[in-house]
């Protein structure tokens, strides 16, 4: 765990400035940094205009009793594509962008249910449901 953390960040960093200083190259310093801040204040706006809709469908389960297991599993992906928009970089905000696109979202959702259920099966974790 500690190596893929190391990787993590070291990788990515040294693959987001190879990619900005080569987009300079082609386009322009200036043009790549608009680019950055563009993405920026897209990511920005997408990731409170989902959150925002992922929290009134939490109230809205909330308030006919049923878990919001779904909504809560959303809003998670949110929280992490808003710390990649954070990150600057071409590679993080493309990431965090189509982890705010709800199609791409349900697809990474799905993934995560299947590693949650194999973590379950293996017992790595235990899951308490409450009928």
């Amino acid at each position: 765990m500690l190596f893929r953390l190391f990787l993590c960040f070291t990788l990515i960093p040294v693959a987001e400035l190879y990619i900005l200083i080569h987009l300079g190259g082609i386009i322009g310093g200036l043009n790549t940094v608009m680019l950055v801040i563009i993405t920026g204040f897209i990511g920005a706006y997408l990731a409170r205009m989902e959150g925002l809709n992922t929290m009134i469908k939490v109230r809205q389960n909330l308030n006919q009793g049923l878990m919001p297991a779904e909504e809560l599993l959303d809003a998670f992906i949110i929280l992490i594509a808003g710390l990649m928009l954070i990150t600057p970089g071409l590679l993080t905000d493309t990431a965090g962008l189509f982890l705010l696109w709800p199609p791409t979202r349900n697809t990474f959702k799905r993934f995560l249910r299947k590693k949650f259920n194999e973590m379950a099966a293996n017992g790595s974790i235990n899951i308490t449901r409450f009928h």
